[in-house]
């Protein structure tokens, strides 16, 4: 399976698509990804309007710039007569991603692989994959790695759904879901594909998004899914590197660069002693900033 090239997945808004004023509001945010929702935010009598009114604005409002948001279709499941069309429409309007709801194994991706390909979908064009059942988690390794003809561009937790699943009671930090939400960063990273945590449903609870975020890069999370155009911004910050860790960054890259340390595996920097490894994770992370200082610019 090829990979897509490291992208910034720091803030991911999902955009309803039954809702018009959503739609053309969101072709003027500064986001990562848009995440237009033919899913859950579209009851099923109004699903065929939604999917057209999508089609519409997408086929106008194509990605602005190629470093603007990228432009994912979260569509119907496969299985359901709904799904083939939001897919077939997202290929025509080529959308940069389509989002799979409730993937519990390979086979999910592979066989919207297959469909994609018989309607001569571009190779850019990423499959997603939203694990939010007890059954995706368990077969996250398999998800992760799947055999397919374009890139896995991410795995995206859901957790409202998994909490549902699961009767789980969850509290402020979170740590009921934990055990649920591990196995996918784990094949995730397995795999290197990136994973984006999931909604935060409280909008009034700055702090409690602001601490989510926070935990979710401790975690490992590359980003975060948002609901409302309000939390793009905190993601944005929570998920980037910050001036500290760039300082830090670019001092490790300084010292390795040193002539003294020619070959060396291990220097010491300041109180610190510092390997090969923290100079990659530096590196990385110098590279990160690189793109987000010229989506600014």
């Amino acid at each position: 399976m090829t990979r897509a090239p490291a992208a910034l997945l720091r803030s991911a808004l999902f955009v309803p698509a039954a809702n018009a004023r959503a739609l053309e509001k969101s072709a003027s945010l500064a986001v990562d990804a848009l995440i237009f929702d033919l899913e859950d935010s579209a009851a099923e009598g109004e699903k065929g309007a939604a999917r057209e009114r999508l089609r519409g604005h997408l086929a106008t409002r194509g990605r602005q710039a190629a470093d603007g948001p990228l432009r994912v279709v979260r569509i119907n499941p496969l299985d359901t007569p709904a799904g083939t069309e939001d897919l077939l429409m997202a290929c025509a309007v080529r959308a940069d991603a389509i989002l799979l709801p409730k993937v519990e194994g390979p086979e999910a991706l592979e066989e919207a692989d297959t469909a994609l390909q018989h309607c001569d979908a571009p190779p850019a064009l990423a499959l997603w994959a939203m694990v939010e059942t007890p059954m995706g988690v368990l077969r996250a390794g398999a998800i992760a790695g799947a055999a397919l003809s374009r890139s896995l561009g991410a795995l995206v937790v859901g957790p409202n759904d998994l909490a549902l699943a699961a009767g789980l009671l969850v509290s402020p930090g979170r740590p009921e879901l934990m055990p649920w939400i591990g196995p996918i960063l784990v094949a995730g990273h397995a795999h290197g594909v990136p994973v984006l945590d999931g909604v935060f449903n409280d909008l009034a609870d700055s702090e409690g998004f602001a601490a989510e975020c926070a935990a979710g890069r401790r975690f490992g999370f590359c980003g975060k899914t948002l609901i409302h155009p309000s939390q793009i911004d905190p993601a944005d910050a929570a998920f980037g590197p910050t001036p500290d860790e760039i300082a830090r960054a670019e001092a490790i890259v300084a010292a390795f660069s040193n002539p003294a340390h020619r070959g060396r595996g291990v220097i010491r920097l300041g109180t610190r002693m510092v390997e090969r490894l923290h100079l990659a994770e530096a590196e990385a992370l110098l590279a990160r900033a690189a793109l987000i200082r010229n989506r600014k610019d």
